[in-house]
């Protein structure tokens, strides 16, 4: 199960390199530890990613990866729009100013 919590942070990496060749990363901090992982990013467009995630149960049968971060960008309307997660044994759970919510039951 190590091998998976290094697989997720390299591919965290990986996934918010930017993808514009003309976007230049400016910041970039990452620690991988055996059963942990962090990052954080910034790039000179203006998008800011940081995550961080940790092994929990660990050995147990539901063993599993608990993450937790937000990412950040300037749209194309030139607004600021800020994402802030957790992605747990419960799944993707986004919030953000400009996201839909559900209606209390």
């Amino acid at each position: 199960m190590k091998f998976v919590i290094i697989f997720v942070a390299l591919f965290s990496l990986a996934y918010a390199a930017p993808t514009d060749p003309a976007v230049e990363i400016v910041e970039l901090k990452s620690e991988v530890e055996p059963e942990r992982y962090s990052y954080s990013l910034k790039t000179s467009d203006g998008t800011e990613k940081q995550e961080e995630g940790t092994l929990l149960n660990v050995g147990a049968e539901d063993e599993h990866i608990s993450a937790r971060g937000s990412f950040s960008f300037v749209a194309d309307d030139g607004q600021t729009y800020t994402v802030n997660y957790i992605a747990d044994e419960n799944g993707f759970q986004p919030q953000g100013a400009h996201l839909p919510v559900l209606p209390a039951a």
